[in-house]
């Protein structure tokens, strides 16, 4: 599952340095927000169906069809030659994440035991955090050596390897809970599209997450205006991504010990520093300083939330607790994004006001966090 999740998350990071530039050269500069925005609109738009259909059909069927639209996806990027082509693609291939991050949480939380379940998580986040940092570090480099059409080709290759890998797993949802596939399962009441049990957190994820959906727009711009090179536009995400590594699986075992919330309350504390360093940010030490403390409050905060999740789930409707979690995660990077697009609008002036902003949700969430929990222990029922 781990080297499944790796190749996956590598398969579409790897694009992210490149695709502000691309779509400038079809003439959508002022869409760059939608970069972002749009993959995430149906990723969080997919989630209920993906949840419903992981609890039903199965875990592995929902992240086959997750890492297939990965795979058909990159093949049509260099293809695209218009604004709308490319906006439309973006938005199919969201569906890629809509549906694989579902079923993987589900799997894990089937195959572990309850006692380790935050090492579980933060073990996992290491491979996908792998990934991330692999991705966008290696992307620039491919397209420097050869060309922007063969890093697409390269990025559906990988969605095909974690295809592969796939195919070697066991379904974990019993027997007796299993379907098969009909097209009424795709008919959702609205009790099937937020599972109230884990709505904490819910909001703490959107809250958290809105800053990353900036970050994903703005940092490659802000990169440039401080002087990194085209081959080091990747360089924040590669800083941020390896700092999460180092803390991932301290972190997971840290909310088995001493609850969720707690180390939900210092990640947000040090998630806030972080942006408030990149409010300030002008020189590349301190940009890249931001970006090591942005990742451990990273490392700190997915894996615990991951796991708080699930301690809410009842067994019979994990799938949807996972699929409210994540719908969570893609309104709040796609809101970042979408702002922070509308916000900076090509002015490197407005860099400081998109990280003000991003500043503003994580004090909501360490608020909530503080006030609005009221059993700070991670494994309230």
């Amino acid at each position: 599952m781990c080297l499944s999740s790796f190749l996956f998350f590598m398969s579409f990071n790897m694009l992210l340095p490149e695709l502000p530039d691309f779509l400038t050269r079809l003439g959508g500069a002022e869409y760059k927000g939608f970069i972002i925005a749009l993959f995430t609109l149906t990723a969080g738009l997919s989630r209920p169906f993906s949840g419903k259909l992981a609890d039903t059909v199965g875990r592995i069927p929902v992240m086959v069809f997750g890492s297939l639209v990965c795979f058909i996806c990159g093949f049509f990027y260099p293809w695209v030659s218009t604004v709308v082509g490319f906006l439309g693609l973006r938005l199919l291939h969201g569906f890629s994440t809509g549906f694989k991050p579902t079923g993987t949480a589900a799997y894990i939380a089937d195959i572990i035991p309850y006692e380790r379940r935050g090492e579980a998580m933060g073990l996992l986040g290491v491979a996908g955090s792998l990934g991330m940092a692999a991705g966008p570090a290696l992307g620039p480099y491919i397209t420097a050596a050869t060309s922007l059409n063969t890093l697409f080709y390269c990025s559906s290759g990988l969605a095909l390897l974690s295809l592969a890998v796939q195919g070697t797993m066991t379904e974990t949802l019993p027997a007796t809970q299993r379907q098969r596939f009909s097209w009424r399962l795709l008919r959702l009441d609205w009790t099937e599209v937020l599972e109230p049990r884990v709505l904490g957190p819910a909001v703490v994820t959107l809250l958290c997450l809105f800053p990353f959906g900036a970050i994903l727009t703005v940092i490659p711009d802000q990169s440039q205006v401080l002087g990194l090179q085209p081959a080091e536009k990747g360089l924040f995400f590669t800083c941020f991504t390896l700092s999460s590594l180092l803390v991932r699986l301290v972190a997971g075992r840290a909310s088995d010990r001493y609850g969720r919330v707690p180390i939900l309350r210092i990640s947000t504390v040090l998630l806030t520093l972080s942006l408030l360093l990149l409010t300030l940010a002008h020189t590349k030490p301190v940009f890249l300083a931001a970006a090591l403390l942005f990742g451990l409050a990273s490392g700190l905060n997915s894996p615990t939330l991951y796991a708080w999740t699930i301690d809410l789930s009842h067994p019979a409707r994990r799938g949807r607790a996972v699929a409210t979690m994540y719908i969570a995660l893609e309104a709040g990077i796609g809101l970042g994004a979408l702002l922070a697009g509308w916000i900076f609008h090509n002015t490197a002036a407005n860099l400081p006001y998109v990280h003000a902003l991003s500043t503003g949700t994580t004090l909501l969430a360490l608020a909530y966090l503080l006030w609005g929990v009221k059993k700070p222990a991670g494994h309230a029922a």
